[in-house]
């Protein structure tokens, strides 16, 4: 009988202990918060949540028309997952108390303990703030990899897998390189997700690719897009929201961030041009399609080094950005995999060409708390940016193969052969995005 009026006891009052722990957070001095910086780091935190949408938007254009509500839904409801997710443990496995260099602690469980005081990464904002705007590149980096399978992931594996990979992948690298782990601790740079966005998703959508295999009829039948006004106006959303995603990452209004919104913007403008030349040498026209692409895939490139490098190391980046990415995408029919919507092109190689490149242009003078690269006397930097992007590249690889296996072997990760020729939006969702 004591034992049950324990338990009894512990079931009432032990989520009211929690409640009463995480709210002690808000009486804490809030005395140091910069109102200007708050101002900054929340409207950057919506700048980057509108990202997301604009994901959804440019994806959404890029597929056959009977999938544009599915490709749509990954983007959309990553929003609603992984941001339950940070909540619950992404938050305090990326960014809580440093263990061995290898993940955080669970100290901010729940957020218990992330109140309106600031906290060690931001020390103008509240650590809500910081907690509220790092959140969104959580949402955003699982629903990147979205665009490798496109038109034939089911639905529920879908759900599980991006779960699953922000816990095991996402977090714990942003934790090695933003918490306080082991490749921060090296000296990688990566001011606002080259490595811990980018090349993780980039990477993880390359192995997804090649684990589900290629659409029926790939390389046979046409899977232009069906609708380019859509994905422009997603790639001109995105644009939009990068000013948060790397003028934010100084976590702070000033110097640094009138630095990062300059950086983004020439780096963005000098992919497009140069991805629009190129095309038009290599095709004979220039096209909308093209010049979207090459706009984000300079705004991938840059994100790395956007708050370490000048406006014209930032246009050179944005140049090789163009090049290289443009490389990228018409390789995969000559290689043979089906990376539907060029997810591993651009933000895997963009993402990876960007964060080597912070190592050959990053200067103490533009940012103090960053390096000088190679071509400012610090060879050693130019490797251990290198070696970031390797290991976390193979890392990224391994663990999405792995829990792609085991979802596979669960759930099954691909629709029936008769669902992906019906379209997505039908067999998935029950609905369709035309009436006409």
């Amino acid at each position: 009988m004591m034992n049950t009026r324990v338990l009894k006891g512990i079931t009432v009052f032990l989520p009211v202990m929690l409640l009463m722990l995480s709210n002690s957070a808000f009486a804490a001095d809030a005395a140091k918060v910069d109102p200007g910086d708050t101002a900054w780091i929340l409207v950057s935190a919506a700048l980057v949540m509108l990202m997301t949408p604009g994901l959804a938007l440019f994806y959404g254009g890029m597929v056959r028309r009977k999938n544009v509500l599915g490709t749509i839904m990954h983007s959309f409801i990553a929003i609603a997952v992984i941001s339950i997710q940070w909540v619950l443990i992404g938050y305090t496995l990326s960014f809580g108390p440093d263990i061995k260099g290898i993940i955080g602690g669970l100290d901010w469980i729940g957020l218990k303990g992330v109140g309106v005081a600031p906290s060690d990464y931001a020390p103008t904002v509240p650590h809500l703030a910081f907690m509220i705007y790092q959140a969104m590149f959580a949402v955003i980096t699982p629903a990147l990899i979205s665009g490798a399978f496109a038109e034939r992931m089911k639905f529920s594996a879908y759900v599980i897998f991006i779960l699953l990979w922000s816990t095991f992948v996402y977090d714990p690298v942003a934790h090695w390189i933003w918490g306080g782990g082991w490749l921060g601790s090296l000296g990688v740079l990566d001011f606002a997700g080259g490595i811990v966005v980018h090349v993780t998703s980039g990477i993880s959508a390359l192995a997804a690719a090649l684990i589900i295999g290629r659409r029926k009829g790939y390389l046979v039948e046409q899977m232009t897009p069906h609708n380019l006004p859509m994905t422009v106006l997603g790639a001109g959303l995105l644009w939009f929201g990068w000013f948060g995603f790397n003028a934010g990452s100084a976590l702070s209004s000033g110097e640094l961030s009138t630095v990062a919104f300059v950086t983004t913007h020439t780096a963005a403008v000098a992919a497009t041009l140069t991805w629009m030349i190129i095309e038009w040498i290599h095709h004979g026209k220039p096209t909308m399609f093209g010049a979207a692409t090459g706009a984000i895939a300079g705004l991938a490139t840059i994100t790395p080094a956007a708050g370490f490098v000048s406006p014209m190391a930032a246009l050179i980046i944005g140049v090789a950005a163009g090049l290289f990415c443009y490389t990228a995408l018409n390789a995969k029919t000559k290689l043979g995999y089906d990376d539907s919507l060029d997810a591993f092109g651009v933000h895997g190689v963009g993402g990876a060409i960007g964060t080597i490149s912070a190592g050959l242009f990053a200067s103490l003078a533009i940012n103090s708390g960053g390096a000088n690269g190679l071509f400012y006397g610090n060879a050693n930097q130019f490797f251990v940016q290198l070696g970031g992007v390797a290991f976390v590249a193979v890392y990224s690889f391994v663990v999405s193969v792995v829990l792609l296996k085991i979802i596979d072997f669960v759930v099954g990760l691909r629709v029936r052969e008769e669902e992906e020729i019906q379209g997505l939006d039908v067999t998935q969702h029950g609905e369709e995005g035309y009436f006409f």
